[in-house]
C-alpha cells in the first residue's frame, strides 16, 4: 500500500507520469506542462498568450495581494507582460464575513493596479471544511514570439545570476503567521522580516523586465515551493543541463539566516519568492547586473551551466556535492 504524500507539492516523477499521460497535442501550445514550466505558452497568430495559475495557502496575511504577485511572477519569467488575472476565492464558513471579502478584493484590486493588469473575474464561494480563506489565482500575459524566454532555454556556458536574495517570501511567512511565538528573537528583526513582502518584496516583474530589456536571457525562473534549491534542479531538469552552484556566492537575507537558525530551516529549501533566477550568455552577465542595479536591485553571480553529465552540484571551499533536494519545503515542517 502506497504512503500518504506529505504536505507541498506533488513528488515531480509522479508529476512526469501525468504529464506524459495527459500531454497536450494541440500544435498551438508552444509550452505545456512539464517539470520547471511554470506557465502555458499558446500561439495567437503574431502574439503568445501565457496562462498561469497558483494558489495561496500558507499566507493568510494580505492573501489577495500575494496571489496577484506570484502569478504575475511566472508570467513575467517566460519575457511576458502580466495583463489579465482571475480569481477563485473560497472562504471558510466559521469566520467570513463582509469585511473579510472587501479585504481581500481590495488587496487584488490594488495589486492589479499598481502592476497594470486588470481584474477580469473569477468565482467566490463559502466552503465547508476550511480554517482559513484559500485564493487560487489565474494570470494571463502575451509576448511577441523573439521575445518568449523559454523554461527550457539554459545553455552549457551560461552564468547563473539571482537577485535580491533567500529567501524573501518564506522569512516574511515564518515573522507574520508565527512572530508571535517566537520570543527570543529581536523584536525589530521580526519587523524587518514582516516588511520583506513588500522590501525587498516578493515582485520579480521589474527585474524580468530589465534583463530581458537589456540584454540576452536564455532562461527566468521564480524560485517558490522548495525554495532555490528545488528552482535550480527544475531549471536543470527543464533544460537537461547540469549545474555547478557556488554555495558561498549564494545571498542569504540576515534575516532569513537568524530565523533559520533559530527553527533549525536549511534557507535553500524555504519558498523563494522575490528572488529571480536567470541563465544569461556569460558576456550578457555583466550588463545585466548593471542595468538591475540602477533600478536598485541587487544581483549576484550563484554559478555556472554545466553539461547534464556532469550533474547538478553544491560547490564550497571545502568541497563539491550533490545540490540537495527538497521534497517538501522547509515552511511546511512549521504547519505540519
Amino acid at each position: 500500500m502506497q504512503g500518504q504524500y506529505p504536505l507541498g507539492k506533488l513528488p515531480a516523477e509522479h508529476l512526469a507520469r501525468l504529464f506524459a499521460r495527459y500531454l497536450s497535442t494541440d500544435e498551438r501550445v508552444v509550452i505545456g506542462p512539464g517539470i520547471g514550466h511554470d506557465a502555458a505558452v499558446i500561439s495567437f497568430d503574431d502574439r503568445y498568450l501565457v496562462a498561469k495559475t497558483d494558489p495561496i495557502t500558507f499566507a493568510t496575511d494580505e492573501i489577495g495581494w500575494y496571489a496577484v504577485h506570484v502569478n504575475a511572477n511566472d508570467v513575467a519569467c517566460t519575457g511576458a507582460t502580466p495583463r489579465w488575472f482571475l480569481a477563485t476565492l473560497l472562504l471558510p464558513q466559521s469566520s467570513t464575513d463582509e469585511a473579510l471579502v472587501d479585504e481581500v478584493f481590495e488587496q487584488m484590486a490594488d495589486t492589479c493596479e499598481a502592476l497594470g493588469i486588470t481584474l477580469v473575474g473569477g468565482h467566490t464561494e463559502i466552503t465547508h471544511g476550511f480554517d482559513r480563506p484559500i485564493v487560487t489565482g489565474f494570470m494571463l500575459g502575451e509576448v511577441a514570439p523573439e521575445n518568449l524566454v523559454r523554461p527550457d532555454g539554459a545553455r552549457p556556458g551560461d552564468t547563473l545570476l539571482l537577485t535580491k536574495g533567500i529567501a524573501v517570501e518564506g522569512t516574511a511567512i515564518i515573522a507574520r503567521e508565527k512572530g508571535d511565538r517566537l520570543n527570543a528573537v529581536d523584536r525589530s528583526l521580526l519587523k524587518r522580516s514582516r516588511e520583506f513582502l513588500h522590501d525587498p518584496g516578493i515582485s520579480v516583474v521589474q527585474e524580468a523586465a530589465v534583463a530581458t530589456t537589456t540584454g540576452k536571457v536564455h532562461a527566468m525562473h521564480d524560485p517558490t515551493e522548495g525554495g532555490l534549491a528545488t528552482g535550480l534542479w527544475e531549471l536543470a531538469d527543464a533544460a537537461h543541463v547540469g549545474l555547478i552552484v557556488e554555495q558561498d556566492a549564494i545571498p542569504v537575507l540576515p534575516e532569513t539566516k537568524v530565523l533559520c537558525e533559530m527553527l533549525d530551516l536549511n534557507p535553500l529549501g524555504l519558498i523563494a519568492s522575490g528572488a529571480l533566477l536567470l541563465a544569461v550568455p556569460p558576456e550578457d552577465a555583466a550588463g545585466i547586473e548593471r542595468a538591475l542595479e540602477e533600478e536598485g536591485i541587487t544581483a549576484a553571480r550563484i554559478g555556472q551551466v554545466v553539461e547534464r553529465d556532469e550533474g547538478v552540484t553544491l560547490r564550497s571551499r571545502d568541497d563539491i556535492r550533490p545540490l540537495p533536494r527538497f521534497d517538501q519545503d522547509e515552511i511546511t515542517r512549521l504547519f505540519a
